[in-house]
């Protein structure tokens, strides 16, 4: 979205029937910017009992249906599909495009890092969170002023604080200093805004998550899973610190969130990521998704769809597909491997027999439906919720914030808790790390971070954090000083008159 567009008023609000049955109710909202993709007409929603910004903001009901539209907006083709999967995947060393070779060959310009500032999926990339925000900055401009339950109105304003901390936290790993907007525009001479400084964005995420968790609860009934949590924000704080390398607050947060005893291990490693285990105990937050037989406008999601089995009923396109070097990359006998890739010719822990020959030889299985949950009319896969940060990314966050300062007792408990889960009841793989030398059990964490979050689109930025892309990602085309970020989009800098400025070396 062009920051010059934004809108002062919840203007366009459309809301649909249950989003999530089972859990969250998400309303549908109609975009406030339409989004040009490559998607199809999923956005494209029948405007239906729409509400003018003049009579919106009045009470608790329409408080309400302001959130959950923020919650909806997050599931959107730009923030889970083409965009994102450009943006925080193909650049890695584990996915490539997939699919047929004439099919989305945009995606390779990411794979070998020649994309140039005018490529669609970076406008859309950026569109996406900037909705977000947009959505979360009207929650907190305008729900204040409702005469409404005050728990509820400081829960819902700590809500929104924290996807938008969760989107500005997307665009500054992706594109360094970004605009920071924290309030909606009140007139045109508020619509131009130049980019922030990454260490004054990283500031305000920091401001809106510390403000977030101190409101938030550790857990919901079923009528809110899904919301965001206490732990949530604490979980993400901690992330953020990793990329600013404080260490300290890294293991303060993540000890806080193991403290807690609201999260453990699912047992079943391969088993997390269908649908039955969608918001376990191993879920910090994830992004919530529905297949409602009702309301086929509310079951938009795209995010399996695109990236399932090609050439089969309740498969998918067959994007965003493991490499080989990520299939050589585990451990002799790791069980996540199996439970990461889905291998041609293999038949899934679901029963599904997958074809010997077709156009890829592997696909994404953390973001794998069972075929025979399709039901025609529908996305594949659109029940399949997005799992952003899960418990064991926290252990290991821990791990390595412990090793950091000192506390290698502790690294080393916090890092065998993720590889005995992966272990099981095996004797004979996966030893458990030992090492008290710092740069070795650093390493040890690193690799275990790549087998555990494998195709979760964790791997690219973490590397480029780690200090490591120019040797990982370097034979691909990635070079220092221009490919720790992507570049602006040229249509933003454009609408902006030159008030954006790019990248360099872009």
């Amino acid at each position: 979205m062009s920051l010059s567009k934004i809108t002062s008023d919840m203007k366009n609000i459309s809301f649909k029937t249950n989003l999530k049955q089972k859990g969250l109710y998400l309303g549908l909202a109609a975009l406030l910017i339409v989004p040009s993709s490559c998607s199809d007409s999923f956005l494209d929603v029948d405007p239906q009992g729409k509400q003018p910004g003049v009579v919106f903001w009045q009470n608790e009901a329409d408080a309400t249906k302001a959130v959950n539209a923020m919650y909806a907006n997050l599931r959107s083709w730009n923030n889970t599909a083409f965009a994102a999967i450009a943006i925080e995947s193909i650049g890695s060393d584990d996915a490539e495009k997939g699919s047929t070779a004439s099919d989305a060959t945009f995606f390779n310009q990411y794979d070998t890092f020649t994309v140039g500032s005018t490529e669609g999926q970076l406008g859309g990339f950026w569109e996406g969170q900037y909705q977000n925000i947009n959505y979360a900055n009207q929650v907190l401009d305008n729900i204040p002023a409702i005469s409404m339950d005050e728990t509820l109105k400081t829960r819902y304003l700590a809500e929104a604080k924290f996807v938008r901390a969760y989107s500005y936290f997307r665009l500054v790993r992706a594109f360094g200093d970004v605009p920071l907007r924290l309030t909606v525009p009140k007139d045109a001479t508020e619509y131009n805004l130049p980019r922030t400084p990454k260490a004054d964005v990283y500031a305000a995420i920091e401001k809106d998550l510390t403000e977030a968790a101190a409101v938030l609860p550790a857990n919901y009934g079923a009528a809110d899973l899904g919301r965001a949590t206490k732990g949530a924000a604490q979980s993400l704080h901690a992330k953020v610190s990793m990329y600013q390398a404080k260490w300290q607050q890294v293991f303060d947060l993540t000890t806080q969130v193991i403290s807690s005893g609201q999260y453990s291990l699912v047992a079943d490693y391969e088993a997390l990521f269908r649908i039955q285990n969608e918001n376990s105990r191993e879920s910090v937050f994830e992004i919530q998704n529905e297949l409602v037989p009702s309301n086929k406008d509310a079951s938009n999601s795209q995010y399996s769809q695109v990236q399932g089995v090609r050439g089969v009923q309740g498969g998918g396109w067959g994007f965003n597909v493991p490499t080989e070097e990520l299939s050589k990359a585990f451990e002799a006998g790791d069980p996540r491997r199996d439970a990461t890739i889905i291998f041609r010719g293999e038949t899934t822990p679901s029963g599904d027999a997958i074809a010997a020959t077709g156009d890829n030889p592997m696909y994404n299985q953390k973001s794998y439906v069972p075929f025979k949950l399709f039901v025609t009319g529908f996305n594949e896969g659109a029940q399949q919720n997005v799992r952003v940060i899960r418990y064991a990314d926290v252990l290991l966050m821990n791990a390595e914030a412990a090793n950091e300062i000192g506390n290698t007792t502790q690294a080393l408990a916090s890092l065998e808790l993720v590889r005995a889960r992966a272990r099981g009841a095996s004797k004979t793989i996966l030893p458990k790390i030992t090492t008290t030398d710092k740069a070795a059990l650093r390493t040890a964490i690193w690799n275990e971070r790549h087998y555990e979050l494998a195709m979760e689109n964790d791997r690219y930025f973490d590397v480029i954090r780690q200090g490591r892309a120019a040797q990982i990602f370097g034979p691909k085309g990635w070079k220092a000083g221009k490919n720790e970020v992507w570049p602006i989009p040229q249509n933003e800098i454009d609408i902006s008159a030159g008030v954006l400025t790019q990248n360099p070396g872009y």
